[in-house]
């Protein structure tokens, strides 16, 4: 469904990676799509617009992204 390099908005609200948790405020951070990881379930790896506590790129279940 999502193309690499497509602009998109991803919900990391209360999820915890690479040992950063994200508030339950972060419902659209900025991100473009890497590449499909997984298919069953759909999961993506994006690059965040920005970088928290030295995370930038975060693996997403496709159901917590939409298009920008």
């Amino acid at each position: 469904m999502f193309q690499p390099n497509q602009r998109v908005k991803v919900d990391l609200s209360n999820l915890t990676i690479k040992g950063v948790t994200f508030s339950q405020n972060v419902r659209e951070a900025m991100a473009m799509i890497v590449q499909q990881v997984s298919t069953d379930p759909p999961v993506y790896l994006v690059e965040l617009l920005f970088s928290f506590k030295g995370v930038k790129r975060v693996e997403v279940p496709e159901e917590r992204i939409k298009a920008a």
